[in-house]
């Protein structure tokens, strides 16, 4: 995790996480920044291709950004796909995410609060 006050250059995270993944099965991840407080958490997540993320539950608001290739994302019977430098709503339901090449996203989520 960064310093809140410290920038975070993107290209060279992406491409230090890409390796790792291609390292270590196909799958790596990064926490960006978490404030447990406020339910706010951003994850940089590299998938090789054909890699994915399993149906699981939206945790609360997820927003999707793409950073470099191109994932599919399907919820029940909706599906998009999207390509670096796109930014999707994620559905609040259980859904997963396909890299259709190498991908790497940024995803953030807002936990609602009991």
């Amino acid at each position: 995790m960064t310093d809140r006050m410290s920038p975070l250059d993107l290209r060279t995270a992406v491409g230090e996480l890409m390796a790792r993944a291609a390292a270590a099965g196909g799958r790596a991840s990064r926490v960006v920044h978490a404030a447990p407080d406020h339910g706010f958490t951003q994850l940089l997540l590299a998938l090789v291709a054909d890699r994915e993320l399993s149906d699981h539950e939206n945790p609360g608001e997820a927003l999707l950004h793409i950073l470099s290739g191109r994932v599919r994302l399907t919820a029940g019977v909706d599906e998009w796909e999207l390509l670096a430098d796109q930014h999707l709503v994620i559905p609040r339901r259980r859904h997963r995410l396909l890299a259709l090449e190498d991908s790497t996203v940024l995803l953030t989520i807002v936990k609602g609060r009991s």
